[in-house]
């Protein structure tokens, strides 16, 4: 493993580098001294090599207001115990990156800027980092009933080619990237302690030598359990993903309600989903009630894709109030019955736009009429209130059928010669 100049000072800064015991602890940089530290640096037009440079003492005089040179000083000179983590971390397979590094993961440093750690380490294919994908969270606690749903959430996730994202704990985590990962699917494990440990474990290592599987953590590869850093890391969960889906909480207590809460009312970095299912929890009907969004259960690739790619705020509202059924519906009061292409009462009865119930592609038509311009089926589906997986159904028979057009990516849906231009 080679390390940039940059992360070798990163990683003496902030990192314990403690390999077996040692009668000798420095105080580390915490992540807030970090990062005014890195803040003042790039200020200065620096960067944290320069630390290790011929000027290095230039440099330290210069973190004087915020930082004690000398407590930088001692830190900088830990080299031996540097290169001792750095091949005790190799015969386990373990890499570092720092922010500095042009294989940090994007999506972090776009979500989190200034407050993305100083450094990863990982163990597997760092490409997947980028990959986006669905994070799933939950209680540690739960019935089978939930562990076998989580686990089919992975499984269709695998065959929609989505990686999950989750936090490697016992329960919900694991389900999820079980079920992925065990039908050919890919999962990234944002792990609060125990990187060391968990890269070693027989049911991990085929997965990562597979490049199925990620594991990271902003924390040192031998790091025990800590409520703090589990809290700290729940924001990555999120931020790796495209969008989230809490499949169980508690109420008001707990690492799951605790990152949920923080997206929903704080960070914003992507769509929260709850799994309300049939006996929704206390916990999971209170995130609802703070904006979190109802999981429509997606029971196709198409449709999974569907929710991930919803980014418009009309298009994340027409996902929430998806329920994904069959027959007949009610949604705010206007019924509308679901008619396959090949149901004998769809062949035989000619039902009007003026009947009370009436079929999804006469109402489609119907709407797509009012439009000045094309519209994609998440924007169809919120203006008619309808499932978005029965609007898609119906708008694909309605293209088959040469009664609709459909261009562009995400797919616009028009009437013929509705649009002189598209």
């Amino acid at each position: 493993m080679s390390l940039s100049a940059n992360t070798q000072a990163i990683l003496l800064l902030t990192a314990p580098l403690q390999i077996g015991r040692s009668s000798q602890q420095l105080e580390i940089l915490t992540p807030k001294e970090y990062k005014q530290l890195a803040q003042l640096l790039r200020n200065e037009g620096l960067e944290p090599s320069d630390l290790l440079a011929e000027r290095a003492q230039f440099v330290l005089d210069k973190t004087q207001p915020i930082l004690d040179p000398d407590r930088l000083q001692a830190l900088l000179g830990r080299g031996f115990q540097l290169s001792q983590a750095v091949e005790h971390w190799q015969a386990r397979a373990i890499w570092v990156i720092s922010r500095a590094d042009p294989d940090y993961p994007k999506r972090i440093k776009s979500q989190l800027k200034e407050n993305a750690p100083a450094v990863f380490y990982g163990c597997g294919s760092k490409e997947l980092l980028n990959s986006g994908g669905l994070a799933v969270v939950g209680s540690r606690h739960v019935d089978d009933t939930l562990i076998h749903y989580t686990e089919n959430v992975g499984q269709l996730a695998a065959e929609s080619s989505v990686t999950i994202i989750s936090g490697g704990a016992r329960g919900i985590d694991r389900a999820a990237m079980r079920g992925a990962l065990e039908n050919g699917g890919r999962a990234i494990g944002v792990l609060a302690d125990s990187l060391e440990r968990a890269a070693l474990q027989r049911e991990n290592r085929d997965f990562l030598m597979a490049d199925q599987l990620v594991l990271v953590s902003p924390y040192d590869p031998s790091a025990g359990f800590h409520v703090g850093t589990a809290m700290a890391r729940n924001k990555l969960i999120y931020a790796f993903a495209d969008a989230a889906l809490v499949v169980s909480s508690d109420l008001q207590k707990g690492g799951t309600w605790a990152g949920a809460v923080e997206q929903l009312e704080k960070l914003h970095l992507t769509p929260v989903y709850v799994h309300l299912g049939s006996e929704p929890s206390p916990g999971l009907r209170a995130l609802r009630q703070k904006s979190a969004l109802t999981w429509p259960d997606p029971q196709t690739p198409a449709e999974l894709q569907t929710v991930l790619e919803a980014q418009t705020k009309a298009e994340i509202t027409a996902a929430s109030s998806l329920e994904f059924s069959s027959n007949v519906h009610e949604v705010h009061g206007s019924k509308y019955q679901s008619l396959s292409q090949d149901s004998p009462t769809s062949q035989s009865k000619n039902v009007t736009l003026d009947q009370e119930v009436q079929t999804g592609p006469q109402l489609i038509l119907n709407e797509l009429a009012k439009f000045d311009a094309a519209e994609t089926a998440a924007d169809i589906a919120a203006a008619l209130q309808l499932p978005l997986n029965e609007t898609i159904k119906w708008l694909d028979q309605l293209v088959a059928g040469g009664k609709l057009h459909k261009k562009g990516k995400p797919a616009k849906y028009f009437l013929p010669g509705q649009f002189s231009l598209f």
